[in-house]
């Protein structure tokens, strides 16, 4: 944490700015008190601080509180996302194969895991891979990527119920958006 706040206040000072820094032991937030000649400035300091990997946390008139980017907290960013047709399913003979606790790749299926299966092409055209952790927009958590359907569908996931039928009824067909 230190050499990040060394960094800010070397960084700021090269900058023409007037600046300390105070930081507790245990503490995420460093305080910093900027003093800057012109109010146009503010987005040159903006810039200096993203640039470097902080983030501004928010601002009291001159005192800004920042936080630098490896002691925060992140919300994991998908890079893809798609717009499907999801439907689901259960491990029930009638809804799969002979084998309906066994995916294609050959992993095993219990009830409660969140799976979901994906059409051919998410696979070949959009790059979705075995074992990849995908979100569903409107539900909550990562499923992944443990099963394969068959190749008539296009755009289609297929999101596991265990053994409910009557969720998966339930559930029917819906237009999602899915992200990796």
């Amino acid at each position: 944490m230190l050499v990040n706040v060394h960094k800010l206040l070397l960084l700021l000072t090269l900058a023409g700015y007037s600046a300390t820094t105070m930081a507790g032991p245990g503490r995420n937030t460093i305080k910093t008190t900027l003093t800057a000649s012109h109010t146009d400035q503010v987005e040159a300091i903006y810039q200096t601080l993203e640039n470097q990997g902080f983030t501004r946390v928010r601002t009291w008139g001159s005192e800004w509180r920042v936080t630098p980017t490896s002691m925060r907290k992140r919300s994991k960013r998908y890079l893809n996302s798609l717009r499907v047709t999801a439907t689901a399913y259960t491990s029930h003979v009638g809804q799969t194969d002979s084998t309906p606790n066994i995916a294609a790749w050959g992993d095993r299926l219990a009830p409660g895991m969140k799976v979901i299966a994906v059409s051919r092409d998410l696979l070949n055209i959009y790059g979705l891979k075995h074992r990849q952790k995908i979100r569903i927009k409107g539900l909550d958590g990562e499923y992944l990527v443990l099963d394969k359907m068959n190749k008539r569908w296009r755009k289609k996931i297929d999101i596991y119920m265990g053994m409910n039928k009557r969720n998966a009824f339930k559930w029917g067909r819906r237009k999602v958006e899915i992200q990796w």
